[in-house]
Formats: structure tokens, C-alpha cells, sequence
């Protein structure tokens, strides 16, 4: 079991960060290179691929139906409002598993609207 989040008690110094990546046009295309550079998984047995990977990993799925199968596998919200998985951007939810790696679930058409499909 994940250790409980606690308060930050570092200080952050906002004014002196570079956070222009957060702008849409920017985000777009940082966080299209993030899921495309993740390492693609597929088929039976998500949750054992990924803990065995080092690394983001993603796992595209088919329509709702499948998300919500890979959403119970790893124990995250199975739901979906207007047709897309609650706290999905551009049809992606993104989770840290059992460590720092992110998992991306990934919708057929994500990387399209991204800009980041793969050649």
C-alpha cells in the first residue's frame, strides 16, 4: 500500500520557475512527447507488465468497456462522464503505480489529437 501524501513543507520559489510548459500550446506537445516516449504495453496481465517495467509505460484502450477492465486491474476510477474517463485529458489518464513510473491509459485517437503518433 502506497504511503499516504502528506503536506509539502518544502518551500517553492513559483516566481522563479519556468512554467511557460503549463501554456496549452506547450503543454500539448510536452505532454504528447511524455506519453509517446512511454513504453507501449498491450494485451493480459497490464498491472504485471508495468510493475515490470522500468519506466512510463502506456496501454491504449479500445472504447469503455476495456478502460474500465484496465482501470479495475490497477484499482484506479473506472467512471466516464460525456462519453470520455473522468480525469482524462485528450482521452489519456495518467497515474503513478506503485512507484514514480506513470502509466498512461491511452484512447485510440489520443495521440492523434496530441500531435504525437508514432511514425
Amino acid at each position: 500500500m502506497p504511503a499516504a501524501a502528506g503536506v509539502n513543507e518544502k518551500l517553492v520559489d513559483w516566481k522563479s520557475m519556468d512554467l511557460s510548459y503549463l501554456l496549452e500550446d506547450n503543454y500539448v506537445k510536452h505532454f504528447g512527447d511524455l506519453v509517446k516516449k512511454a513504453k507501449p504495453i498491450q494485451g493480459a496481465d497490464a498491472v504485471l507488465k508495468a510493475f515490470n517495467i522500468d519506466g512510463d509505460v502506456r496501454i491504449q484502450y479500445r472504447d469503455q468497456l476495456d478502460f474500465e477492465d484496465i482501470a479495475r486491474q490497477f484499482g484506479i476510477f473506472e467512471e466516464w462522464k460525456d462519453g470520455v474517463p473522468r480525469a482524462a485529458y485528450k482521452g489519456i489518464v495518467v497515474f503513478r503505480f506503485q512507484t514514480s513510473r506513470r502509466v498512461f491509459l491511452v484512447a485510440p485517437d489520443s495521440l492523434r489529437q496530441l500531435g504525437a503518433e508514432d511514425s
